[in-house]
């Protein structure tokens, strides 16, 4: 029974810090697929002094908040609140810059995924890497730290990510996974952990600007999936429970990005496989059977939890747009007496674009809320967009704004399809896709290939990185993909929409449109 599970700790738990949502994911050790609770907390970034952070006290009051709705929802459901479990995960966004000094001290404050600032220091580690070093990596965000000799660069001692510092507060380890690692600095596949020759460039190329002599010494210790990742201390305990009901001496996996939980979440972890998570940003991760041909601005080489070379298409702006437009229609219904509750406003919303025209009636869309670096925008200026001709009714307008979701996508995905990189299947998650056959069915189209939602597709990352937890006592026996394909996914309910060729020629169009337009989007930039 479930009850005995969660009573004898016979479980995972699973926690990710995502956009909006801090969310805590409670699975059954033994079969994974099976949630037993989850629990969630309401959190959103903020834009101060030109910069996107959160402050890590929310991140404390929001973790103990999340954790403490699973527990409610755990006995609620079951009669029973947990106190202890097999292991523990915890994944969070990727990328940005958490710098501290020797005794622990944060030097400036959270610098986000969001940031555009980095493009000097970007450039230039492209250059000496030879490698695409996007803006919102860790390292970029680090080198224009020192570029611009900013007052807090001597202090540093140590540089993580925001799973990586949740991780630490909680046992004492200063470890990344693998996958969260490759957004901080490159990895070499071969060996699993940060790329020597780069390190090396990099020293030459910070000589003297940092108080350490290899950058190496501030960065996290990388480890693969599976591998032991320390365990809660008493501290750590209470930082997540201050009721005082959460033992200590739970075992951890390795702190993960969610590109890397996104992965685990799909069955996207073997070559030829790839996904598309769907939240405040959206992205692409093919897993690559070989190197590429070039070096690509839109494309990031990332690795799996288990250190392969993964090519990401990571886009700063996803689904938060959509759900502005959403809200408004919320509060119209409520306005005229017959409200409506958020998840039958996106059901209705997105049925009626069903009845759009297949390239959304010569409408445009544009979500960008943020920069977009692959699009070219070092500023977000949300946009919509038709002429006098176009077909302006709700149904092509919300098709627009599903497609608006999947362009700067699309954008980076067509040039995977130009480095003829091999895909058999396409895995997507994430809230938007809890409408069942809609914006999958338009993603297919976009990408013009099947893609997949599984049943577990809402809970997205926290399950992802619950499943990385309970992983850990089957390292030593089976790959990450096995187990995955054998334990996890098996009898998985999964369904599959292949591209209609209606959609896909129709969103083709709506891409050159979209593409064309980016001029509007620039011109906007400048403007406003």
């Amino acid at each position: 029974m479930s009850a005995d599970a969660i009573r004898a700790g016979r479980t995972a738990l699973g926690i990710e810090l995502g956009s909006t949502r801090i969310k805590a994911c409670l699975v059954d050790a033994d079969d994974p697929a099976n949630v037993l609770a989850v629990g969630s907390h309401a959190w959103e970034n903020r834009y101060e002094s030109g910069l996107w952070t959160y402050s890590l006290d929310e991140v404390w009051t929001g973790l103990q908040a999340a954790y403490a709705d699973l527990v409610s929802d755990a006995q609620q459901r079951h009669g029973v609140s947990p106190e202890t479990f097999d292991a523990i995960g915890v994944s969070a966004m990727m990328h940005g810059y958490l710098a501290f000094d020797e005794a622990g001290t944060l030097l400036v404050p959270f610098r986000t995924w969001r940031n555009t600032n980095t493009g000097p220091a970007a450039a230039e580690l492209t250059d000496a890497f030879g490698v695409n070093i996007p803006l919102r990596w860790s390292i970029a965000h680090l080198h224009q730290a020192v570029v611009d000799a900013e007052s807090h660069v001597p202090d540093i001692r140590f540089v993580t990510t925001l799973a990586g510092f949740v991780h630490q507060r909680l046992t004492g380890e200063k470890v990344l996974g693998v996958g969260d690692a490759s957004g901080m600095f490159p990895i070499d596949s071969a060996t699993g952990d940060y790329d020597a020759g780069m390190l090396a460039r990099y020293d030459e190329l910070a000589a003297g600007r940092l108080a350490v002599a290899h950058v190496s010494e501030l960065l996290p210790r990388v480890l693969v999936a599976g591998a032991p990742a320390g365990a809660l201390t008493a501290e750590g305990a209470a930082l997540l429970d201050p009721t005082g009901a959460l033992r200590p001496g739970i075992p951890f996996c390795a702190p993960e990005g969610d590109a890397g939980t996104g992965m685990v979440a799909t069955n996207a972890v073997a070559p030829r496989t790839g996904n598309v998570s769907a939240g405040t940003s959206i992205f692409a991760m093919v897993v690559l059977e070989g190197p590429l041909e070039r070096v690509h601005h839109e494309l990031d080489l990332v690795t799996t939890p288990s250190g392969d070379a993964v090519a990401m298409v990571h886009c700063n702006n996803g689904a938060s747009e959509l759900a502005a437009w959403a809200g408004m229609f919320a509060r119209f219904a409520a306005a005229s007496g017959t409200p409506l509750a958020d998840d039958a406003v996106y059901e209705t919303l997105f049925q009626e674009a069903l009845e759009g025209e297949a390239d959304a009636g010569g409408l445009l869309a544009y979500n960008h809320l943020a920069g977009e670096p692959i699009a070219g925008l070092t500023e977000g200026r949300p946009l919509f967009v038709r002429t006098p001709d176009s077909r302006f009714t709700l149904a092509n307008a919300m098709r627009a704004q599903l497609y608006g979701v999947f362009g700067t996508l699309a954008l980076g995905m067509r040039v995977l399809d130009d480095e003829g990189v091999g895909l058999d299947r396409m895995f997507a998650h994430g809230g938007m896709f809890r409408t069942a056959g809609v914006a999958q069915r338009f993603l297919a189209g976009a990408l013009g290939a099947p893609v997949s939602v599984g049943d577990t597709a809402s809970e997205g990352g926290a399950w992802g990185i619950a499943v990385l937890a309970a992983y850990l006592p089957h390292a030593g026996d089976l790959s990450l993909a096995a187990y995955l394909e054998d334990r996890v996914f098996a009898n998985a309910a999964i369904v599959t929409a292949e591209p209609d060729p209606a959609d896909a020629a129709g969103f083709a169009a709506y891409l050159d449109r979209y593409r064309a337009g980016l001029a509007v989007e620039a011109a906007a930039v400048t403007a406003l």
